[in-house]
């Protein structure tokens, strides 16, 4: 898809390399998470969203809004990058949930699965809570993760070697409210 003046306009000038996911094609997506999750999860059984902040956020709230039973919804706040483009390996929690895990069906949601850092880091600290059961949703998987603890569960596109922005996805805090993932040009 070519960079169009909207889009220039919405990434303040910074041309697109091409966009790898439309709108469209992700809302489809998305609602079939939620179906999946549902048939997924016993019915009748507490359920827990567990999101990883920031980039999952416009994902987790499509996400809820298609898993058709009641549940909780916290977060957790999570930073490997800082300002570059690749994880720093240094996983720091940033905020931890208010909610309780124990006993509960625990899915957490990433906008990203690469290097697995976090996930390898966050896995061991929720398990010690017992939940009844801890899967993964994940936006967009890299399959780059060397010695990931545990695979995605669900996931929404399989993701090549770039660096992704858009619909919840940064770079340095900005292109999180694009409509799309896309890759920037260099």
């Amino acid at each position: 898809m070519p960079t169009t003046p909207e889009t220039l306009a919405r990434t303040g000038g910074q041309p697109l390399s091409h966009v790898l996911f439309s709108e469209e094609q992700i809302a489809e997506r998305v609602r079939q998470l939620g179906e999946q999750i549902t048939r997924d999860i016993p019915e009748g059984e507490d359920l827990l969203v567990l999101g990883l902040l920031k980039g999952s956020f416009i994902f987790l709230s499509d996400l809820v809004r298609q898993i058709r039973r009641p549940m909780e919804v916290d977060f957790l706040i999570v930073s490997s990058y800082g300002a570059g483009t690749e994880s720093s390996g240094d996983v720091k929690l940033l905020y931890a949930r208010e909610a309780s895990v124990t006993g509960k069906h625990v899915v957490l949601v990433e906008d990203i699965v690469d290097s697995g850092t976090t996930l390898n880091r966050l896995l061991p600290i929720l398990e010690a809570s017992q939940p009844k059961s801890l899967e993964i949703c994940a936006l967009l998987h890299k399959h780059i993760a060397q010695g990931l603890v545990k695979e995605p569960r669900w996931v929404g596109f399989d993701c090549p070697q770039e660096f992704v922005i858009g619909y919840g996805l940064d770079h340095s805090e900005k292109y999180r409210n694009l409509p799309f993932v896309g890759v920037i040009d260099p």
